[in-house]
């Protein structure tokens, strides 16, 4: 199969190496790519990932067989619903589809139609009355934008005057933020299921659990998020059938319902409740960073899978994953998710390779032959080990020997999971 992937972060780098290893592959190629998938794909960079119709036609001329999206903002723009006009195959959602991230609001009034557990929750377009609504309900308490927010626009206000201020924070992203929900607080330990789905079966992924917070012991505001690991004991095998009965199939059954077919990957973001899931958010295609935490543990071939879900024919498939844990700890700039320099040498990747890191790029540059910083979040460094206690250990050695100016990231990734184990 020739195949175009569509992105250029951390989880577009682990399915590039993922892919890769697909004796189905024939030729590679990446819209735009980074340093990290270019070991594996032909980087094509004179094409912008929101022109629906250049894509095509790069598709078309490179006989592309299957193009594999990996952003929310291509999914939401229509692009799969371009390809799948011109008969190219895509694994992701089509734009109604994508509406499950694209609008929270969308998803919200889904989930409370076909009852599928979430917070209680209000929507508003007007700050005044939000605002009257949160005072009366009071705090902690949650607001998000209702539209894309790079994955930013969600406030957890602990008290009453961080949360009136967030309402007036959510004019910072523009369209994403001219309405918003604003849901009861939650008050348990998160989770995301990833699962792949060809639009009527649904197959979910091992757990994983992401970590938000900037700083040490969920600390500092959020992020695109700072690490992760897979799996989350705080999914057990009753938590795991719960979700899979009462979340991820009624979702799919809604979406059908509504005269909506979702094919791809569906991210639940969940809180567990008192040993109960709730849907905290859904995404529209694979997390970041969970990916990298998760797809090293698949022994499945990722692109027969995908070609399955996008033929509509999971149901014949079986999926093995490896019986290991995944520790991903993302190194970040300093300033991020704020300000930040960029162009700054990096080192120590090949030495971290060499203590058997899996290393993906996630805001990276090549200039000579060097690999620069360019991004908030610039490499992601996976281990799996037989145990979550030997892959933090793993982890953090191989961290150890990366460096450039200003690095910063979380030392405490996965210790929760010790907790549960």
């Amino acid at each position: 199969m020739n195949v175009l992937l569509i992105g250029s972060g951390g989880r577009e780098h682990a399915l590039a190496w993922k892919i890769s290893q697909s004796p189905l592959l024939q030729n590679f190629y990446a819209l735009p790519g980074n340093p990290g998938i270019a070991e594996y794909a032909e980087l094509v960079k004179n094409i912008s990932i929101d022109d629906n119709a250049a894509v095509v036609k790069f598709a078309q001329e490179k006989n592309i067989d299957m193009v594999v999206v990996g952003p929310e903002a291509p999914l939401v723009n229509g692009l799969v619903d371009a390809l799948e006009g011109a008969g190219i195959k895509s694994f992701g959602c089509k734009k109604d589809a994508a509406q499950l991230e694209g609008s929270k609001i969308f998803a919200k009034n889904l989930m409370k139609k076909y009852n599928i557990p979430t917070a209680k929750f209000e929507v508003f377009d007007n700050s005044d009355a939000a605002k009257n609504y949160i005072r009366k309900e009071g705090a902690p308490i949650v607001i998000k934008a209702d539209g894309l927010a790079a994955g930013k626009g969600v406030i957890v206000a602990q008290n009453l005057d961080d949360a009136l201020n967030a309402v007036d924070e959510m004019k910072n992203f523009g369209a994403a933020g001219s309405k918003i929900v604003v849901e009861e607080f939650m008050d348990g330990e998160e989770a995301s299921i990833l699962a792949f789905t060809d639009g009527k079966n649904i197959i979910p992924m091992v757990a994983a659990q992401d970590h938000k917070r900037l700083n040490d012991g969920d600390k500092g505001v959020n992020t695109g998020g700072m690490g992760a690991y897979a799996p989350a004991p705080v999914v057990t095998a009753e938590v795991a059938k719960l979700a899979e009965e009462k979340i991820l199939k009624p979702i799919i059954a809604a979406l059908n319902s509504e005269g909506i077919t979702y094919k791809g990957c569906l991210y639940a973001g969940l809180m567990i409740v008192d040993g109960a899931p709730k849907v905290v958010e859904f995404n529209a295609r694979f997390g970041d960073p969970e990916t990298q935490a998760v797809l090293p543990l698949l022994e499945s071939d990722l692109l027969e899978i995908m070609d399955a879900c996008a033929s509509g024919n999971l149901a014949d498939k079986k999926i093995s994953w490896r019986n290991e844990s995944a520790v991903c700890v993302v190194l970040a700039s300093g300033g991020y998710p704020k300000s930040y320099k960029k162009n700054l040498p990096i080192e120590g990747i090949t030495k971290a390779k060499s203590l058997d890191a899996l290393i993906f790029h996630a805001g990276t540059t090549e200039v000579d032959g060097k690999i620069l910083t360019s991004g908030g979040r610039v490499l992601g460094v996976t281990v799996t080990a037989e145990n979550i206690q030997a892959a933090i250990e793993k982890v953090y050695k191989c961290v150890d020997v990366i460096s450039f100016e200003n690095m910063h990231y979380r030392k405490d990734i996965a210790a929760r999971a010790l907790k549960n184990v």
